[in-house]
């Protein structure tokens, strides 16, 4: 019964560092998908009465797809930090509890902050339909809410980088 628990033990911190990981690629990896199909339904509405504007829409409907990079990147830093992959340490139920918390920000923040960028973009594929000239403004608007998944990733960095292993 013993080596069971000490099993468990030894294998848990591991565990919230692999949930911790996959919430982080998951949600914002779903809200990067979800943010560019909303983009996608307008890009193609404006492409079948001007197939032209196909370059200008690929540019806004890849802007939510920015936030799934960030959870990716998270979640390959914090299996590096764990030693999930690379060289191997041994994480503590706290520390991997710890950094699997680092990743909540990046999850969160990159969810819903892609798909507002989608229906932002979205918005700025429609204006462009009608004022190609105003390309510009149309990418600083979904930009903004792009802020929001950057303070998300900084924030899971920092954490990160603040936990101590070994």
């Amino acid at each position: 019964m013993e080596s069971i628990i000490s099993t468990m033990a030894e294998q848990l911190g591991p565990a919230f560092v692999v949930l911790g990981a996959a919430l982080a690629a998951g949600f914002a990896g779903s809200g990067s998908a979800w943010g560019i199909g909303i983009a996608n339904e307008a890009a193609a509405g404006i492409m079948t009465e001007d197939p032209k504007k196909f370059v200008s829409a690929l540019i806004l409907l890849a802007l939510p797809g920015t936030q799934g990079i960030y959870g990716f990147l998270i979640a390959i830093f914090a299996l590096l930090k764990a030693g999930i992959i690379g060289s191997p340490a041994a994480v503590t139920v706290w520390q991997g509890f710890a950094i699997g918390a680092a990743c909540l920000p990046i999850a969160i923040a990159g969810f819903y902050s892609a798909i507002w960028q989608g229906k932002s973009s979205a918005a700025s594929i429609l204006l462009i339909s009608k004022r190609p000239e105003q390309m510009g403004k149309a990418i600083i608007l979904p930009a903004m809410c792009e802020t929001y998944a950057v303070l998300g990733l900084l924030v899971s960095l920092l954490m990160l980088n603040g936990i101590k292993i070994g």
